[in-house]
């Protein structure tokens, strides 16, 4: 980095820091627990002469121990050659409705709030609002290092049941939307895309009315004839930056799909999206007639909804990733 010259190339500059910052995560981790190791043999020893409070210096050090050692267990399983990156996330409302795109829409905010809570930056690429409320699908970018580890444990249909809120009557519904998780590649990726196999268009961005409504067609929508794979983006102004952004979005999307033909595992989880109705959900989040969110991968549950809502998904994406290495092992 210190190097002359080092920051000319700006993408190839901040690749390398990123590097740099994924290698010392590892080693800091590693010497955390080594460190603890070591603190351990002689707060033992002192404990034996102090009595209970050397005990209590003890037993905080082993739950620390723990704790790190538990943090390294975790990234030992994120290891795959884009976990280390970025995530695109794009969300699909499904069956239900109304409620299904207000559904989306709170999957976007627990997403989003989670990013918050790891110290992620988050960036909205495009969103296409529901005409009575939520959204019929968004597409959100998350930047920060092991985002794509963790949010690839998300992928699949997610089930909500509560009172409908759009039901006169205040009847119980069920509603789908589904979640699907691509790298976000860096700019040298091997995936090459011939401009033959492309079907692009252009259209005006959507938003709530005013100054956030682009008055020209800079929205951008790409389709990949042989595969029929299509993405889209609208979040920045100009329709040159929206290609080059779908472009990425493609070429992480097909990157994807050649992967899912040699990986079993992840075949059969992009396969397993399926329609997004009922059958086919990972996760059930239920507010009535009791409140529960239950993984039906790995039958791990909690029973403050609000929080999971709010964010608080770590615990179901550390139980996933976790039982993910034991069915590969």
């Amino acid at each position: 980095m210190a190097e002359p010259g080092f920051w000319n190339d700006q993408d190839q500059a901040n690749a390398r820091v990123q590097a740099l910052k994924t290698s010392k995560r590892i080693v800091e981790s590693v010497d955390r627990v080594a460190g603890g190791l070591d603190d351990l043999e002689v707060l033992a020893e002192l404990a034996a002469d102090e009595g209970e409070a050397g005990m209590a210096e003890f037993a905080q050090t082993v739950d620390d121990l723990e704790k790190n050692y538990a943090d390294l267990e975790l990234r030992t399983l994120l290891s795959g050659p884009y976990d280390d990156g970025g995530a695109i996330v794009t969300i699909q409302s499904g069956a239900g409705g109304t409620d299904a795109s207000d559904w989306a829409q709170m999957l976007l905010r627990m997403y989003g709030r989670w990013a918050e809570r790891q110290g992620y930056k988050t960036q909205l690429l495009e969103a296409l609002e529901h005409e009575e409320a939520g959204i019929k699908h968004a597409t959100l970018k998350v930047t920060g290092v092991l985002a794509y580890g963790y949010l690839s444990a998300e992928m699949g249909v997610h089930r909500l049941v509560r009172i409908s809120p759009f039901d006169a009557q205040g009847r119980r519904q069920t509603s789908f939307s589904a979640v699907d998780v691509i790298p976000d590649l860096p700019e040298d990726s091997s995936i090459e895309v011939e401009d033959k196999d492309l079907k692009i268009d252009t259209y005006k961005a959507g938003g709530k009315g005013g100054q956030h409504v682009n008055k020209t067609e800079s929205a951008v929508r790409i389709t990949h004839i042989p595969t029929s794979t299509v993405v889209q983006c609208q979040n920045e102004r100009s329709q040159h930056k929206n290609k080059a952004m779908a472009l990425k979005m493609l070429k992480a999307r097909l990157m994807q799909l050649r992967d899912a033909e040699r990986n079993k595992e992840l075949k059969s989880m992009y396969d397993g999206k399926g329609q997004i109705a009922w059958g086919n959900q990972i996760r059930s989040y239920v507010l009535a007639p009791y409140t529960l969110v239950k993984d039906h991968r790995t039958n791990h549950e909690i029973g403050n909804v609000q929080a999971v809502l709010d964010g608080a998904i770590q615990p179901f994406v550390e139980s996933y990733l976790k039982h993910r290495a034991k069915k590969s092992s």
